[in-house]
């Protein structure tokens, strides 16, 4: 236990956040048991630790960190060295890569069942391995998601503000009242390539090279998120990483499922289950057609961020496809985001139609039609949005 608690102390002194995450003020840390999910690099393991830095002296081990890739869990139950923390004053347990960890599930169970005064805050990854059919942890689980930085959080790094976040209702009637806030401060368009390129991931603030990183962290998401969770034979690692490669190099976002079946030596009907668990790794987004769902087609598939689209560089891959990327990035998790009846259309929420266009393009559309427009700072009419404004949504 020492161990554990020297280690943790060194991890804190040594932690750095340069933005505090919104999931922070977020989550509900009174409750008993919470889980934080997301994707590899979006910093689910800095934020377990900002938690501990903010709320905790490490002098009075009342919380400790681990993490599930020690080989000492490998030998010893959660459970026990639960007991042996809380004999020794600990009263929070932030357990990171839970996963990791033989039957995590129902270690956590037990230890929320035999430990009433013991809080638990656990990390895993966003890639599914049988949590939906387990209903005891869903039950006693609070779970949240952390994903990457936003446009918004971005340019706060970068510029030193503190911009808030806007609804999508806001964006929509008050866009330009709301661009009257920022244009004044920032100069936005300034910092949007910087984003497109190595803005989302949190690591692009490490000293280390941020495309080997995230090449690192695509392979990992795959080897061992995937594979692992899934498990599915290390011989189809290859398949799977080809059908990857194939959606960020193609030049239509409309996926052609029997050709890439026949592209990578599998069936269609694993396609579809490949590309499903790629869009839970968060390498890629799914959309589809309105009132329709996997197991269907999908009317398109775009990388899940446009930083992964320059880690698997294309030369074929235009400024239209990083853009619509951008934007499916920047809604899909709060708004569902369906593909409209053209190219470049969207409906969203099952109501709202907005195209994805460059300043300079002529777009023949329903007036009602919201205008997404990119390479420049601000619209041009009452419903003209510059794209941007839409990475301030979270």
């Amino acid at each position: 236990m020492e161990t554990f608690f020297q280690s943790h102390a060194y991890l804190i002194e040594h932690t750095n956040a340069p933005v505090r995450r919104a999931l922070m003020d977020t989550i509900d840390w009174s409750y008993r048991l919470i889980g934080i999910r997301g994707p590899r690099g979006v910093g689910r393991t800095s934020f377990l630790l900002s938690y501990a830095k903010e709320n905790f002296d490490p002098r009075l081990r009342q919380c400790l960190y681990v993490n599930m890739n020690s080989f000492y869990f490998q030998g010893r139950k959660l459970v026990d060295f639960a007991a042996d923390f809380i004999k020794a004053g600990g009263q929070v347990l932030l357990i990171d890569q839970a996963f990791k960890l033989p039957s995590w599930r129902e270690q956590l169970i037990e230890c929320y069942e035999r430990f009433p005064y013991l809080r638990i805050v656990f990390s895993t990854t966003s890639v599914r391995g049988g949590e939906n059919n387990h209903t005891e942890l869903n039950s006693i689980a609070r779970q949240y998601w952390l994903h990457g930085f936003s446009f918004r959080e971005f340019v706060n790094l970068q510029t030193g503000e503190n911009f808030r976040a806007y609804t999508l209702k806001e964006l929509l009637e008050d866009h330009k009242t709301i661009l009257k806030t920022i244009l004044p401060k920032v100069r936005p368009w300034e910092y949007f390539q910087q984003y497109l390129h190595h803005g989302y991931y949190p690591f692009f603030l490490e000293s280390r090279n941020f495309t080997e990183n995230l090449l690192r962290s695509m392979n990992t998401m795959i080897e061992v998120d995937i594979l692992f969770i899934k498990q599915i034979e290390l011989k189809y690692l290859e398949r799977i990483k080809k059908l990857l490669y194939l959606l960020a190099v193609s030049e239509s976002s409309s996926p052609n499922v029997s050709k890439l079946a026949e592209e990578i030596g599998t069936s269609r009907a694993t396609v579809m289950n490949y590309l499903k668990y790629l869009e839970e790794a968060r390498l890629i987004n799914l959309i589809y057609k309105q009132d329709e769902s996997f197991p269907k087609k999908p009317a398109s598939v775009v990388l899940h961020n446009p930083n992964l689209i320059y880690s698997i560089y294309s030369p074929d891959i235009s400024e239209q496809q990083i853009m619509e990327t951008f934007f499916v990035n920047a809604l899909w998790r709060h708004h569902t985001v369906c593909r409209g009846k053209r190219d470049s259309l969207y409906k969203i929420n099952g109501n709202t139609d907005i195209c994805v266009c460059d300043r300079s393009k002529r777009v023949k559309s329903d007036p009602n039609t919201i205008l997404a427009r990119y390479n420049t700072e601000v619209g041009r009419g009452d419903n003209e949005i510059p794209l941007w404004l839409f990475g301030f949504l979270h």
